[in-house]
């Protein structure tokens, strides 16, 4: 989990939308905001809208507020975005204290969050265009017919 409110420039094909002080753990956010990094938007905001997670409903308003900004601000073709960061952060800690036995008392942390999406306009693959562009590197073993070998040679002895 790194810092989402360190300084850095957008590219002009970016946009961004940062919420603060969200009453969940980072951890917990973190598991969510993993779930929809380096998808395309519209995948991403379906997948949010279906999470049996709680804090799933606020990470899909600040995804819908990154997309207005890039739409709105940036000029951006929503059709063709991709989550490219989804960071979380530390915000402040709440203590508490609940009363235990024989008049002690334990202390109890509710940690706030900081969330920061960026998407960013790209072309997007579908699963098939990007097996068929991984088939195409040179020096792969599917570009040289080498993983094709051995499927011949267990064909052959049965």
């Amino acid at each position: 989990m790194s810092k989402p409110n360190h300084p850095r420039m957008l590219a002009e094909t970016e946009s961004e939308a940062v919420l603060r002080n969200i009453r969940v753990s980072p951890r917990k956010l973190n598991l969510v905001a993993a779930s929809i990094r380096n998808l395309p938007a519209g995948s991403a905001l379906s997948s949010l809208t279906f999470s049996k997670r709680r804090i799933a409903q606020q990470v899909k308003k600040v995804l819908e507020s990154a997309i207005a900004n890039a739409e709105n601000n940036h000029q951006l073709d929503v059709d063709r975005l991709v989550v490219t960061t989804a960071d979380v952060g530390r915000g402040v800690v709440m203590r508490r204290f609940q009363a235990r036995g024989r008049g002690k008392a334990a202390r109890v942390e509710k940690w706030f969050s900081h969330l920061r999406i960026v998407v960013a306009e790209r072309d997007i693959l579908t699963k098939a265009e990007r097996r068929a562009a991984g088939r195409k590197r040179p020096g792969t073993a599917a570009a040289t017919g080498a993983a094709a070998q051995p499927a011949e040679t267990i064909g052959a002895q049965a």
